[in-house]
């Protein structure tokens, strides 16, 4: 297959929303229907029966939440899928921020009872500046939850997003008889006890055609027809142009937990969904059909097997073909780099991969070489921008709880840091280390990773840290900087970079600070560089 078709056969994309809306099922479903798993796990009342696929940590399967992107790939329908699950809950948002740098489009699921929520908002905010495409999926349309024609109300409002749908339910919770499917004038029905089988859909070219009482009833039929009455007047005609361009949201109805409008979202996404899209470098646009290689890592893992240690950097390819033994540059470090064994994911499992394509992950083992935001590619000289970093909001003081394993917890520290989970901070005064993380729940995330990959236990104390502020004086050798530094000397601390860092302890402080020393700037923003 040539070098064009096989970038226009792939879609790479990020499944986004609110924790609890359904986005790791839906990741189950869509791998379901695509035929690459033989069954799903099911994720119910944060008790997992059977683990789903994309929650791989051991703490994701406890806790029945996704607290890290993984990546899934899978052919379907001679198309190469490649789906980003992030997680939901805000603790881990960065992880996702990040994600989104390396899809080409996203759905968001939105849960059919809560609508829109806090999380899904700052997402679609997000994907909306880059300008992504996005789908919507409405789900759980198996349980009572709010009005169709309201809820499409209320994502065009709470979003910003002008929707137009593609599919339509007939009924819903215990009334839930199937969906109308817009796009391709058919009718799904589901019949069993459970309801969890899909009748084979059927044609329907025109709906005043009496076998459409005779499937779904009188009455459901004409509430139907007055519906997609309703849409061809209300909403726009469906424009893959506009949608590409992120000003065109189509919108999906269904219930990914019992299999109903999974197989419609999937059979649309493949035939509208963007292939690999150029990318913006610090130098040019580089497009995905360049023949030359390029690519950046947008997520660092450790111990993706814990019996072997290993920490593999997530490389997006965003033009020529990646191939396993070759030299690239690593254009931070300045040096030529060879990878023996790279991997395509499938959750946890991996497999080594001889070339790999625009648009597709690869996972290479890494050294600690690598860090976010590093670019590779054949030799230019070149660094993909727009990879958000974050200043902390919550700070503890860590302790190690056994003094015995005092270099398995500096190790998984080390690690773990480098995967921005959290940010690791050392105080000149006494050496003591801090912790900075985004959102409180990683604090948890952390010692249990280091119990239970590093062997390692820590415990955490409070200290009364407001924000971190990386220090960046006019000159490093003045007496106003001399002075900043003996005063505020309690303050001080170096970033795992070597940064120097002011740990002020409210806003007040900083605000003075800045007063005080207005040639020693005060910055809020970490890098990665």
């Amino acid at each position: 297959m040539s070098f064009l078709s096989e970038i226009n056969r792939r879609r790479t994309f990020g499944i986004i929303s609110h924790p609890d809306a359904g986005k790791t099922t839906l990741t189950e479903k869509l791998l379901l229907f695509g035929g690459a798993i033989q069954e799903a796990g099911a994720v119910k009342s944060n008790k997992i029966k059977k683990g789903a696929t994309s929650d791989f940590m051991e703490i994701e399967r406890q806790r029945g939440i996704s607290v890290a992107t993984s990546v899934l790939a899978f052919n379907y329908k001679n198309k190469k899928i490649n789906i980003l699950d992030t997680p939901g809950h805000k603790d881990f948002a960065e992880d996702t921020f990040r994600t989104l740098t390396a899809v080409d489009s996203v759905i968001v699921v939105i849960d059919v009872a809560k609508g829109v929520e806090e999380q899904t908002e700052k997402l679609v905010e997000v994907c909306r500046m880059r300008k992504i495409p996005m789908i919507v999926f409405i789900n759980k349309l198996d349980r009572e939850g709010k009005d169709a024609f309201d809820l499409m109300d209320e994502v065009e409002q709470k979003l910003g997003l002008k929707v137009v749908p593609l599919s339509f339910p007939i009924g819903m919770g215990y009334d839930f008889k199937g969906i109308y499917n817009i796009w391709e004038k058919k009718l799904n029905l589901f019949s069993g006890e459970a309801k969890l089988k899909v009748s084979k859909g059927i044609v329907f070219d025109d709906l005043d055609n009496p076998d459409l009482e005779k499937a779904i009833g009188k009455k459901s039929a004409d509430v139907l027809r007055e519906e997609l009455e309703l849409i061809r007047e209300v909403y726009p005609e469906f424009d893959r142009t506009e949608y590409l361009a992120g000003n065109l949201q189509p919108v999906f109805f269904g219930s990914a937990l019992n299999n109903f409008g999974v197989q419609e979202l999937l059979d649309c996404f493949i035939e509208i969904a963007p292939t690999p899209q150029p990318k913006m470098a610090d130098t040019r646009l580089v497009d995905s059909k360049e023949k030359t290689f390029t690519g950046f890592v947008f997520k660092i893992h450790a111990n993706m097997d814990p019996n072997h240690r290993d920490r593999l950097a997530f490389v997006k390819i965003v033009s020529g073909i990646f191939k396993r033994n070759t030299n690239y540059l690593h254009v931070k470090l300045g040096k030529k780099m060879k990878f023996s064994s790279p991997n395509a994911f499938f959750a946890e499992k991996k497999e080594i991969v001889e070339e790999s394509y625009p648009g597709d992950i690869v996972g290479l083992h890494d050294t600690g070489s690598f860090s976010i935001g590093d670019t590779l590619t054949e030799g230019e000289i070149l660094e993909f921008k727009g990879v958000p970093n974050f200043s902390p909001e919550h700070f503890r003081y860590v302790n190690n709880a056994d003094p015995m394993k005092a270099k398995q917890l500096f190790k998984g520290l080390d690690q773990l840091m480098d995967e921005g989970v959290a940010q690791l901070f050392t105080l000149d005064l006494n050496g003591r280390k801090v912790i900075g993380t985004v959102g409180a729940l990683q604090f948890e995330v952390i010692q249990y990773r280091l119990e239970h990959e590093y062997n390692a236990k820590c415990t955490y104390e409070s200290i009364n840290i407001h924000k971190a502020c990386w220090v960046d004086p006019d000159d490093p050798k003045n007496s106003e900087f001399e002075e900043f530094k003996r005063v505020k000397q309690r303050y001080l601390a170096r970033d795992k970079k070597g940064q120097l860092v002011f740990l002020a302890d409210s806003p007040f402080t900083v605000q003075m600070t800045q007063d005080k020393y207005p040639s020693v700037k005060l910055r809020f923003v970490s890098e990665f560089d």
